[in-house]
């Protein structure tokens, strides 16, 4: 095949991966389907269902992600570990120039996922400006101190402070990534926001040697976007694209796409107010994130019966993110591992080893026995995902419970936290008695909302009253006959009986959303009895 007939099928494979790392904003039939603030994909397909757990590949090496939830793990061999890495803290050599990816080739691109945008490309074009002639043309020049903006926007705050958000992005990338901001001092991108894409390609702004992309796009230095509805949006996609070329630049690659567009994701969702920006933010409400809806998109899915375990997650494919819902997956995940207590150091040690092929798989070994566990905790804090929430408030300590006392058991919950291991181990078929009492805040605004067991009855929360104590039963991880899932709340109250379906450890915690604990305080004492 002739170098002429290649670049075209070959534009066609990076136009699958480009949106890898543009965000993917909406459309006005996503915005007809939000009715709360966020963007949906009501009416078009996701691009999920090709990926199930059975057929599932890594994206990086074609194997199978594993272990799957709920299976028996057999401990890696020693030996198959030898000679490689693996996550784990170490000495990291910090690099004059982005780390030298593998050759790639047109072949290796056409066979399998794309590269352009998910690491470093050497001797990658870069666009020439000639700035008189683009400012006679109508295309403004925004200068910060490590980015460059050319746009045919007219002037307002939001577009012009652009280049000030970045340099403020900057340091806190450098943070998250824990590089010297001393070692990227001269790092600089140069951004096009285009409204009229025929004046940009007049220009040489936007190069013919550009894959088609819909919403955004980068390579090393360089990224382009197109007009989105929305101030916060675009802001978010500007965040986004820059999280990748920092990657790209100080790593050599951004990994594989669960993990390079969870990252973007995660560190681009943010909070501008009063010249002020925080990355790396859960927002309070969808008001905060207009356009953006990755709650909403989450909570939609799994409502239809497309929830994704983790695993599944991981092992989303480039093509994948042609559509909007994998970016919602993607974001949930990486806030989930790295919000975790215990795994949130392994997922952000990731980064190190972003040329890896096998880094996903990496993530999972070092994991090892605990994988199960993880899926677990995974399907709790889908259920309980809210805007406002802290993840690390929704994860439950899935230790063994302990056979309760003939003489009977007391606990202490607290109001502030989701579902609390009561260290206590139920049997299936016994009957237990349950008796709480308490009296706790669950409200600070107009005034204190007081609250005992039975709950608030002048509002409701998923059927149940405001503050009502609820009961569930985590099965051990090890039972394979209990399909994994989140834990199904049993109504307390002041008190009730309670027999199991089906072994396991109590649980507690009282019925508000995970998004309105942070004004909660106090909380009460349950006393579990078995029942003769």
């Amino acid at each position: 095949m002739s170098v002429q007939r290649l670049i075209p099928a070959l534009s066609v494979v990076l136009a699958a991966i480009v949106l890898a790392g543009c965000g993917r904003p909406s459309t006005p039939d996503d915005q007809k389907a939000n009715d709360s603030g966020g963007i949906g994909s009501a009416g078009r397909s996701t691009g999920i269902d090709a990926v199930t757990v059975e057929d599932a590949e890594s994206p990086t090496d074609k194997h199978r992600v594993s272990p799957p939830a709920n299976r028996e793990i057999a401990a890696p061999n020693p030996s198959e570990r030898a000679g490689r890495d693996t996550i784990g803290p170490e000495e990291e050599t910090s690099p004059t120039s982005p780390p030298r990816p593998p050759r790639r080739t047109l072949a290796d691109l056409l066979d399998g996922p794309a590269d352009a945008t998910d690491r470093w490309m050497e001797n990658a074009a870069t666009v020439k400006v000639d700035d008189a002639r683009v400012a006679a043309a109508g295309v403004r020049r925004l200068d910060g101190r490590h980015l460059t903006l050319y746009t045919d926007f007219p002037s307002d705050e939001q577009t012009d402070s652009l280049p000030a958000v970045f340099d403020l992005a900057f340091p806190q990338w450098c943070e998250y990534f824990e590089v010297d901001p001393a070692e990227m001092r001269d790092w600089r991108l140069t951004g096009f926001l285009i409204r009229d894409r025929e004046r940009f390609r007049r220009l040489g702004l936007l190069p013919d040697y550009l894959p088609p992309f819909q919403y955004a796009f980068c390579i090393n230095t360089d990224f382009w976007i197109y007009q989105q509805p929305g101030e916060y949006y675009g802001r978010h996609l500007v965040l986004h694209e820059g999280t990748h070329c920092f990657m790209n630049r100080r790593f050599g690659a951004c990994g594989p796409p669960w993990y390079m567009e969870g990252i973007a994701e995660l560190l681009s969702t943010h909070r501008w107010a009063d010249g002020r920006l925080t990355l790396n933010y859960v927002p309070r409400s969808a008001d905060e994130v207009p356009m953006l809806g990755r709650v909403k998109l989450v909570k939609d899915a799994m409502a239809a019966g497309r929830t994704l375990h983790l695993e599944q997650v991981l092992a989303l494919r480039p093509q994948a993110y042609l559509e909007t819902e994998p970016y919602a997956w993607s974001w949930a995940a990486a806030l989930f591992l790295d919000r975790h207590p215990r795994w949130g150091d392994a997922f952000r040690r990731m980064r190190k080893h972003a040329l890896e092929p096998d880094l996903t798989e990496r993530f999972v070994e070092a994991v090892d026995a605990d994988w199960p566990g993880l899926e677990q905790q995974w399907r709790v804090f889908l259920a309980d995902l809210e805007y406002g929430c802290d993840p690390a408030k929704m994860l439950i300590d899935p230790t063994r419970g302990k056979p309760i006392d003939p003489s009977g058991a007391m606990v202490e919950i607290s109001a502030q936290r989701g579902w609390q291991n009561s260290g206590l181990r139920v049997e299936r078929g016994k009957t237990y008695r349950l008796t709480a009492s308490g009296r706790y805040q669950i409200a600070d605004e107009p005034k204190i909302w007081w609250c005992e067991p039975n709950g608030v009855t002048i509002r409701y929360y998923r059927g149940r009253p405001l503050g009502m104590l609820l009961a569930a039963v985590l099965p051990s991880v090890e039972d394979s006959t209990i399909e994994p899932g989140p834990p199904e709340p049993i109504p307390v109250g002041l008190e009730t009986t309670l027999t199991p379906k089906y072994a396991g450890t109590l649980l507690f915690k009282i019925n508000e959303s995970a998004g309105d604990w942070h004004d909660n305080r106090g909380g009460l004492k349950v006393e579990i009895g078995v029942e003769p």
